[in-house]
């Protein structure tokens, strides 16, 4: 049996950035089609980020005899990471296909039960989200919504509709 070296490379490069390729691009599409609140409050791409780069290192430390096959990996998922906020940033359309839309679960003090089910929100998670908000009684809420990354957002029934919270005044450099 051959002694492996541990700064030997033993996976050849284009499969390293191969599988770390898939992994990322599976991982986006099953985050993409669970319910947000799975997530926690890390956006989505930074979850995966996350959870594959720490896979990688760990590989590097343990299942890998080569530190530089876990490397080739964390630097292909860093990659892949910009890359998505990159086109993210700059494309609508991307971001739309990576990312969850806000989804509105109150309406004029109204529960949206459709949306509750779709998000796997129960009642109670939702009234305990409320009460995190300062909130008693859902017919205080002129509107609420799951975010992307899981944060449900409130906008009160008593405050202005228009307090320049829009992005109009945001511009892109």
């Amino acid at each position: 049996m051959t002694e492996r070296k541990m700064f030997e490379l033993q996976t050849p490069i284009p499969e390293l950035i191969l599988r770390g390729t898939l992994l990322f691009v599976l991982f986006m599409a099953l985050f993409r089609i669970l319910p947000r609140r799975t997530g926690g409050e890390l956006a989505p791409m930074d979850l995966v980020f996350l959870l594959l780069v720490t896979e990688s290192a760990s590989h590097s430390l343990g299942d890998f005899d080569s530190l530089p096959d876990g490397a080739v990996q964390i630097v292909t998922l860093m990659a892949l990471n910009y890359l998505t906020n990159r086109l993210s940033f700059a494309s609508p359309g991307f971001m739309r296909l990576v990312e969850h839309a806000p989804i509105q679960i109150i309406r004029d003090g109204q529960a949206i039960p459709r949306n509750l089910r779709r998000e796997l929100l129960t009642a109670e998670e939702l009234r305990s989200h409320l009460r995190l908000n300062g909130i008693d009684d859902i017919a205080q809420v002129k509107s609420a919504y799951v975010e992307s990354d899981g944060r449900l957002s409130v906008i009160r029934a008593d405050e202005e509709t228009d307090q320049g919270g829009g992005d109009e005044g945001i511009s892109r450099a």
